[in-house]
């Protein structure tokens, strides 16, 4: 199975600049990049994902679409990323193959834990702190952070309020690599913001553990 080496991994819905805001993310230092788009139709989701994919290959950047393994090999893009209610694991897996990425949410020990021998290439731990993209759903806690440090048999991105304010005490919890949302698709200036939290992960990852 293919290798995820990013530590600053953007997930975006669909916007207007889509194309501009990926590219100054990715100029910034994003170095994988996420379309998790819930309210389009499959084709206009497709051709929302081609165009993504376009961008994140010109810049050498893996793209992966949301919980849809089936559109993510008509979309161009190196995987996919299925949550808890999507297509299993290993449904996503017969569907794109060896040779492309399959990413996996989890919320929880139970479901970490799950994910051991499961057929992905990264998991998700999170949210830390509640947040309005998963609406309804607590946060984790740092305690999570640290389970699925010492715990997962994947790579692991945290996700949940990921800013450069954040970032040290996830760090410390066992972080090494961060998905970020609202921090970039709210700001003003989505490069400087990017850089912003590459800064930090930086300044972090310095620190003795």
């Amino acid at each position: 199975m293919p290798a995820i080496a990013g530590r600053l991994y953007l997930c975006t819905p669909d916007r207007p600049d889509l194309a501009e805001f990926v590219a100054a993310c990715i100029a910034g230092g994003v170095d994988v990049v996420q379309l998790r788009e819930k309210h389009l139709d499959a084709r206009p989701l497709v051709e929302r994902a081609r165009l993504l994919a376009a961008v994140c290959r010109d810049h050498g950047v893996p793209f992966i679409l949301n919980d849809r393994p089936d559109l993510a090999i008509d979309a161009g893009a190196d995987g996919v990323h299925v949550g808890q209610d999507d297509a299993s694991p290993e449904l996503a897996r017969r569907i794109v193959g060896d040779d492309m990425i399959v990413g996996l949410s989890t919320h929880a020990h139970a479901e970490l834990d799950a994910s051991a021998d499961a057929p992905v290439d990264y998991v998700s731990a999170g949210p830390v702190a509640p947040t309005p993209t998963k609406p309804g759903r607590p946060g984790t806690g740092l305690e999570y952070v640290t389970y699925a440090a010492g715990a997962s048999r994947h790579p692991f991105y945290v996700t949940g309020g990921v800013t450069p304010e954040t970032i040290p005490g996830l760090a410390a919890a066992g972080a090494s690599r961060f998905v970020v949302v609202r921090y970039l698709t709210d700001s003003d200036d989505p490069r400087a913001a990017a850089a912003r939290l590459g800064d930090a992960i930086d300044a972090a990852a310095g620190q003795p553990g």
